[in-house]
């Protein structure tokens, strides 16, 4: 969604509270992440700890989706496969940069696999849709798998080889690339869900977020 689009919604909500004598909510935060390097093997991972870049529409929900998943350590937003250095969020939401906006998920690989994070992935994301995700339109929205060696190119395009077999899928516009430089977003991005928990359920509900992911999912 374009970052208008996004914050009227939220001024929408902050207005009803406002009105209704409300404060959004505060909970206390995950653990931090463990600083990784910038962009996907850049440096070796602590044992027993891995890294894999997904992008799939707003971060805020994609960062809530896969901290419910076993075996993630930790998850940041942050900006990824886009041409400028250190974008901002206005920046990126115009659209000018190339980048799109991301999660950098951190993981122990003894609990979950590449493979599997894939698969959850694809049932949180639409993937038959170019240039968006729900409600938000544009490239800076566009979902990816960003792999970071040759092991994980295989099991993403694998994957993605299967979705189509399988028939569940018309098509697959999700983009599978190498990973490049991965830009941690701006502080009040990180953990959004958890900072403002009202605002954060108002936005995803409006955006018709799970309603969608239902409507292709469900059942299967």
């Amino acid at each position: 969604m374009r970052a208008a689009l996004r914050n009227g919604i939220l001024a929408a909500l902050t207005a009803l509270l406002a009105g209704a004598g409300f404060a959004a909510g505060t909970s206390a935060s995950k653990p931090a992440a463990t600083p990784a390097a910038a962009s996907a093997g850049a440096m070796s991972q602590p044992a027993g700890r891995a890294t894999a870049i997904f992008a799939g529409g707003c971060f805020w929900c994609l960062e809530a989706d896969f901290d419910k998943l076993p075996g993630v350590i930790a998850t940041e937003s942050g900006y990824t496969a886009g041409r400028t250095g250190n974008p901002t969020y206005e920046e990126v939401s115009s659209g000018a940069t190339g980048h799109t906006e991301a999660v950098r998920v951190t993981y122990d690989p003894a609990k979950v696999n590449y493979e599997q994070l894939i698969t959850y992935f694809w049932r949180h994301i639409d993937p038959t849709v170019k240039d968006r995700q729900f409600c938000d339109v544009g490239s800076q929205y566009r979902s990816g798998v960003y792999w970071g060696n040759a092991s994980e190119r295989e099991i993403a395009e694998s994957s993605r080889a299967a979705l189509l077999r399988s028939g569940a899928l018309a098509r697959v516009e999700t983009e599978i690339a190498a990973a490049s430089e991965f830009y941690r977003a701006e502080e009040y991005h990180q953990d959004y869900y958890l900072k403002n928990p009202i605002r954060y359920a108002f936005y995803r509900r409006s955006c018709g977020r799970d309603a969608r992911v239902q409507e292709i999912w469900g059942g299967r």
